[in-house]
């Protein structure tokens, strides 16, 4: 059997569907999931299912402009005759990319003249690596930015500062606090699609559009701010303002069974959650000052510990 290099998860801590939209948008890396290509002669059920799929992936990227990206088809195709396929712990439908490792995956072993990691990543190559990815992983979603492959493929966290200005950042190291950016599980499939669909709609409606500006945006990009320069106190308070914004206009995007424990979240000031991704399903981010309490509080719900303070 052969393996090759691990790509990981993502969480888009700030900024989804904002972002579309021209807010910034913070991704960081997700370690605790991850993913390799291998190739094996003999595959079980899930391996064989994961390998017919890379065909009809592999059928798209042929047809994909060539003045954009350029893939050594035969070797990929060799491959997938010897019985490649993705062998992978991320969750689909849940918001923490695992399309974009994929991506990244058949990016890193097959694309020709490739920008590596090792490179002076300069803004215009990460314009660049965003645009490639955009369009191989559009296969997956109808549209994608390319940003979830870009932070599988990097491996670093990526500041969104507009659509067309991104850059690589550091994030302030973990601390041993209480508090806590948390994943919650659904224990639900989310499909992005529909999602993004159903906010295109949204965004005919010019109060719809008032409010992304006025009020979404604002607090997406304090929230962006406060985290990179550790000001935890008023980042808690703007992404209590972001939650109550999420909760008061992207219901459809919030599984109903957790409309009232978000709303319970924004009453006592336990935790605050907000959109992991399209929503939909699959996971919720979720904030706290005091992760133990939090973790009592939602005894009956799957928490993930993603970062402390």
């Amino acid at each position: 059997m052969k393996k090759g290099p691990l790509f990981y998860a993502k969480i888009l801590l700030f900024g989804e569907y904002g972002i579309i939209k021209d807010s910034k948008g913070l991704a960081i890396p997700y370690n605790s999931y991850q993913g390799a290509l291998k190739t094996s002669a003999t595959l079980n059920e899930q391996q064989t299912d994961s390998n017919t799929k890379l065909q009809s992936f592999f059928e798209y990227l042929k047809a994909l402009d060539s003045s954009i990206v350029q893939f050594d088809i035969a070797a990929l195709s060799s491959d997938l005759q010897a019985g490649l396929y993705f062998d992978s712990s991320i969750p689909q439908g849940y918001g923490v990319g695992s399309s974009g490792a994929l991506v990244a995956a058949i990016y890193d072993k097959y694309a020709f003249d490739k920008i590596t990691v090792l490179e002076n990543l300069t803004r215009d190559k990460l314009l660049k690596l965003k645009g490639v990815f955009s369009a191989m992983e559009s296969y997956f979603h109808g549209k994608s930015s390319g940003l979830d492959p870009l932070n599988s493929y990097l491996s670093i966290p990526i500041l969104i500062k507009a659509k067309d200005h991104l850059e690589a950042t550091g994030i302030p190291s973990q601390q041993t606090g209480k508090g806590a950016v948390f994943l919650l599980d659904s224990e639900m499939i989310g499909e992005t699609a529909p999602m993004v669909t159903a906010f295109m709609e949204k965004m005919k409606n010019e109060g719809f559009r008032k409010m992304l500006k006025e009020e979404f945006i604002k607090h997406t990009d304090a929230c962006i701010d406060d985290f990179l320069s550790a000001d935890i106190k008023s980042l808690f308070g703007n992404v209590k303002q972001l939650s109550k914004v999420v909760l008061n206009n992207f219901k459809p995007m919030i599984p109903s069974k957790f409309h009232s424990i978000w709303k319970k979240g924004l009453e006592t000031d336990d935790y605050y959650l907000k959109l992991c991704g399209s929503g939909g399903g699959g996971y919720m981010l979720g904030f706290t000052e005091d992760f133990e309490k939090t973790k009592a509080v939602l005894k009956d719900y799957k928490l993930e510990l993603v970062y402390n303070f």
